[in-house]
């Protein structure tokens, strides 16, 4: 099979299109012929050997894809062959940047009618985090006000789409422009450009939309100096999810910012969750339920066949993207 191998840690170059055996279904395990693979904020750290999960080369990246099922090993009686599938992976296993892929069957999960396999590649990482974080941790409910950081991203996105249709007042922040005004299109009701309003400025804008008491619920994409803005943009009783670090700086934050307001402050890391026993199938199927009647959009923004896994790689580290990027794998 065709695969996108890393051999060692470096810039999107080092993504190379290698030959490679193919895999084979084993006991418990699902083998599907990939159609699109979700780019992630993550496969590009674990590409440059910053991902605190990645282990050491050579790695096939990938956390997320689509397919068709070809064939399943013994003792997997809830799919079979033929069905369209999405799956998740670990940071080092199976890696969804190649033809085929053997994955555990409780990482599968069958797509409903109207969701097409580009628009599933997109779902098992971005989509359920947020889905995860907003209604799990977050407390997420008709009439709480949630703020969303870097509201443009894959995860940002997702959740503006997810508060909103819960019926939450939602405020997206995000870094120019272009993007407000796209993330606005997803039901955002307010937009805060954060290359308008810097730092502390982004807090007071926060606060100033709020009538002074902060969001129910922020959700913190960013890291960083985010975090600590995250906490002083919060609520009495708010809640703050933390879901990653992409800023790679430390976050400095002072207690008095969270604890007088009695703010609650959760983690969340999806594959750590599933090694400790979540089963992520049921809310993706939800989640893929409302894709499939007209709910949520899954926006993909560019779509790179599997060779030109650098290329992908290269828009994703732009940041200029509004929108989903995916290798289509096969036609």
């Amino acid at each position: 099979m065709r695969a996108i191998r890393i051999d060692a840690f470096g810039g999107p170059e080092v993504l190379t299109p290698v030959e490679l055996p193919d895999p084979v279904a084993g006991p418990g395990e699902v083998l599907i012929r990939i159609a699109a693979a979700g780019v992630n904020r993550a496969d590009a750290l674990t590409r440059a050997g910053t991902y605190h999960r990645a282990g050491k080369p050579p790695l096939i990246p990938g956390l997320e894809a689509s397919g068709t099922v070809v064939a399943v090993g013994e003792g997997v009686a809830d799919i079979t062959a033929g069905q369209r599938v999405m799956a998740q992976g670990a940071a080092n296993s199976p890696g969804f940047y190649a033809e085929l892929a053997a994955v555990p069957a409780e990482r599968v999960t069958a797509l409903p009618d109207g969701v097409d396999l580009a628009s599933a590649a997109g779902l098992p990482i971005a989509w359920l985090s947020a889905w995860y974080c907003l209604h799990r941790l977050g407390g997420l409910a008709a009439g709480r006000t949630v703020v969303v950081q870097a509201a443009a991203s894959g995860v940002g996105s997702a959740a503006v789409q997810i508060a909103a249709a819960a019926g939450a007042r939602v405020i997206a922040v995000a870094g120019s422009p272009a993007k407000t005004a796209w993330v606005a299109g997803f039901g955002a009701h307010h937009t805060v450009d954060s290359s308008a309003f810097p730092g502390d400025a982004a807090v007071d804008e926060v606060l100033r939309l709020t009538g002074g008491a902060g969001a129910d619920l922020v959700l913190d994409t960013v890291g960083g100096d985010v975090f600590a803005h995250s906490l002083r943009q919060t609520a009495f009783a708010g809640r703050v999810v933390a879901l990653s670090n992409v800023a790679l700086r430390p976050s400095t934050v002072d207690t008095r910012d969270f604890y007088p307001k009695n703010v609650s402050i959760h983690g969340f890391q999806l594959t750590g969750l599933i090694e400790h026993g979540y089963d992520p199938r049921p809310d993706l199927r939800t989640v893929a339920e409302a894709v499939a009647d007209g709910t949520f959009r899954i926006p993909i923004e560019s779509a790179f066949p599997l060779h030109e896994a650098s290329r992908a790689h290269r828009r994703l580290e732009d940041r200029a993207n509004l929108g989903k990027i995916i290798l289509t794998v096969q036609e």
